[in-house]
């Protein structure tokens, strides 16, 4: 096995990426780039009744957004299929495999005795040992000869040594009838050829690894390390499912989490640095190591991972946010911003980017730089514009129309005229955020004002004022 590290990522093209597969990918990109080693990425796409060209984009899109790129060409393991019975003969011809001609019919008879008998239902093919001679001329699978004494211990960088006895290991096909090969070879075959040399997956792929170790000492190859790494469970500490609400990594997109945030928290999902809860890509890779991986499920929080992502939102440059702004307003299905809209808000985010956890809150605090004059008031907004209010803006207009268009001097000039009508700051602040946004919640006063510009804000305080 080569000393530089490769992983993969290997999912089935059979419908959306889980967030499971998602953080398994991230996962596997993480020990690969922190470790100076390849991530490559391989579709299993063996179940050609269920797996389809979409879901194979959507993987590809699901992966690139997240930010995770991958080395070389997607391999296809269908296209790989000459190989891996290519292996199914080799082992036969080495003795680690032997030709089955039970039927099915057969099969089942064989596992309703043991049943009737009160005995293991795992097949004894009456095959295994048979003299070649005797072989009928008639369709056969190629069954893997496994041991049928002592263990198999997987060494598993997360879960410890696992052993399983052999004697609850069936001789598993490796090859059907019919010339195409199982999973379970396609498997072992791939990381092989591929060179991989730490799998990196969901435990409930743990079960397989033992099968598939067999594989690998039939061929006489070097077992890779293993690390299976606990399913994501729901808040209410059951199996992920929909009934959870989203689940399919797109899904996390059209919502309006940032790449950014999604990938830091899906890594802290299931594996910890000491109490690092924020941190960078660049750190995630030096820090990432197998042994940090718990052993016990985690569970989706949607508050922590808002939490994160406006951490991350808050330090992004601003031209990432605008093309993850772009990005969600696609998935979602909705237009795109106009190259004004888009203008504004780039003039806009740093005075909303702090405090909005998602795209959607992002859009929502610079909707007053996205709408167009005439503002049309909402309800609330609307009460705050009472006859002396709209006054007091009119008084305002003369005062800024000069002004400097400093953040001081606005908040001078606005300050000095809610004390000449013995007023505080908020009972000017809240017509002026009437008057610049239609609504009563937005960002400072002075903030959008500033972003405006002189002649826009003027002239939306005129519209309002008396």
């Amino acid at each position: 096995m080569s000393d530089k590290i490769v992983t993969r990522f290997a999912p089935s093209p059979t419908g959306y990426l889980h967030i499971g597969g998602a953080r398994t990918a991230l996962f596997n990109w993480l020990f690969a780039r922190g470790h100076g080693g390849t991530f490559l990425l391989r579709i299993e796409d063996t179940d050609r009744a269920r797996s389809t060209p979409e879901a194979t984009a959507a993987i590809l899109k699901g992966l690139t957004w997240l930010g995770l790129d991958w080395d070389g060409d997607v391999v296809s393991q269908f296209e790989r299929a000459p190989r891996h019975a290519e292996v199914a003969h080799e082992m036969l011809a080495r003795g680690g495999a032997y030709k089955c001609f039970s039927t099915q019919e057969e099969i089942e008879a064989f596992r309703e005795q043991a049943r009737a008998e009160g005995r293991s239902t795992l097949f004894r093919s009456p095959w295994r040992d048979a003299d070649p001679s005797t072989y009928p001329d008639a369709p056969y699978v190629i069954r893997l000869k496994a041991p049928r004494e002592g263990v198999t211990v997987i060494h598993d960088k997360v879960q410890g040594d696992v052993t399983i006895r052999n004697d609850q290991l069936d001789d598993m096909v490796c090859l059907r009838s019919d010339g195409t090969p199982t999973y379970m070879l396609a498997v072992v075959v791939d990381d092989q050829d591929m060179g991989v040399t730490h799998v990196i997956r969901g435990d409930d792929h743990l079960v397989n690894a033992a099968r598939q170790m067999q594989i690998y000492h039939a061929m006489g190859w070097q077992v890779p390390v293993y690390a299976h790494i606990p399913l994501i469970h729901g808040p209410d500490g059951k199996k992920l499912s929909k009934r959870h609400g989203a689940v399919g990594l797109e899904q996390y997109q059209a919502m309006g989490y940032p790449a950014s945030g999604m990938r830091n928290y899906l890594a802290r999902l299931g594996w910890s640095h000491g109490d690092d809860e924020f941190f960078t890509d660049e750190q995630a890779r030096e820090w990432f190591e197998l042994e940090g991986i718990g052993r016990s499920p985690s569970r989706l929080d949607f508050k922590k991972l808002e939490n994160i992502c406006g951490r991350h939102m808050a330090v992004s440059p601003d031209a990432e946010l605008m093309g993850g702004v772009a990005g969600y307003l696609e998935a979602a299905g909705l237009p795109p911003l106009t190259d004004r809209q888009a203008e504004g808000l780039r003039e806009a985010l740093p005075a909303v980017k702090g405090s909005a956890k998602t795209y959607p809150q992002l859009l929502e605090k610079a909707e007053f730089v996205l709408t167009e004059r005439p503002i049309s008031p909402d309800e609330k907004a609307l009460k705050l514009l009472d006859p002396v209010s709209r006054g007091i803006l009119g008084e305002l207009t003369a005062r800024i129309q000069d002004a400097s268009w400093t953040r001081e001097e606005l908040e001078d000039i606005v300050g000095n005229v809610a004390k000449a009508h013995g007023l505080g700051m908020g009972k000017v602040a809240g017509p002026l955020r009437a008057a610049l946004a239609g609504r009563s919640v937005t960002p400072s006063i002075f903030d959008m004002m500033i972003v405006l510009g002189r002649e826009e804000t003027l002239a939306r305080i005129k519209d309002q004022a008396a």
